[in-house]
């Protein structure tokens, strides 16, 4: 049976007004440690502002062999090279998603609290589920709160990996790790760490370790 495998997910800060100097910030941040993605989430941006965002950091994270989705929009993910698109439950389907991004291409799902949404997930196609909110957040309005089993369930009865979102920090990772979750997506827990994001980074692939060891 193969070890148990939890990875890092980034998401970009919902805006990113000095791209240059979040750049600097990412490459720091994505050599300080294991991470699997990056989704660049702007989702009140024009799509100019998100064009010239993934332009500007899908090459710094493909040179560290780090996936890039995009948020929302699988016709700009497409038209833009990215690797996948994550979408919400209002957002495009899966079916949908996938004619238009090709069969290579990675498809994250938003299900909330829901087993049943991440099924019907899994049915259509998806390369991912992504439950939470598992902690308070300010990143986005989550009235879903989730709780860490329904990633041990999930763990148990699916093989499509699923990921955990919402108020993930350095001192609440280890938790989900050892939960089940096969990625931990972050996003204020790295870009507003008091020590930096490469610090982030650092502790939250230990904690993670952690986490793993607890499920093994």
């Amino acid at each position: 049976m193969a070890p148990p495998i939890c990875r890092l997910y980034l998401i970009t800060p919902a805006s990113l007004d000095d791209l240059a100097g979040f750049g600097h910030a990412l490459a720091h941040a994505l050599d300080a440690g294991d991470v699997a993605a990056l989704q660049i989430r702007l989702k009140d941006a024009p799509e100019a502002e998100v064009a010239r965002a993934v332009t500007a950091l899908k090459p710094l994270a493909h040179a560290r062999d780090v996936a890039v989705i995009l948020n929302d929009r699988p016709d700009l993910a497409r038209a833009l090279g990215c690797d996948g698109v994550h979408v919400g439950q209002s957002d495009p389907s899966v079916a949908e998603a996938r004619k238009i991004m090709g069969p290579q291409a990675m498809i994250g799902v938003t299900c909330h609290d829901s087993r049943h949404l991440a099924m019907e997930a899994a049915e259509a196609g998806a390369d991912y589920v992504a439950f939470g909110a598992f902690f308070p957040t300010e990143t986005k309005d989550a009235a879903t709160p989730a709780d860490p089993e329904i990633l041990t369930i999930w763990q148990e009865t699916m093989e499509v990996p699923c990921v955990a979102i919402g108020g993930i920090k350095v001192e609440n990772a280890a938790v989900l790790a050892a939960a089940g979750a096969d990625f931990l997506a972050v996003s204020a827990g790295v870009w507003s760490c008091g020590e930096g994001p490469a610090a982030a980074v650092k502790a939250l692939n230990a904690e993670i370790a952690r986490g793993l060891a607890d499920r093994a």
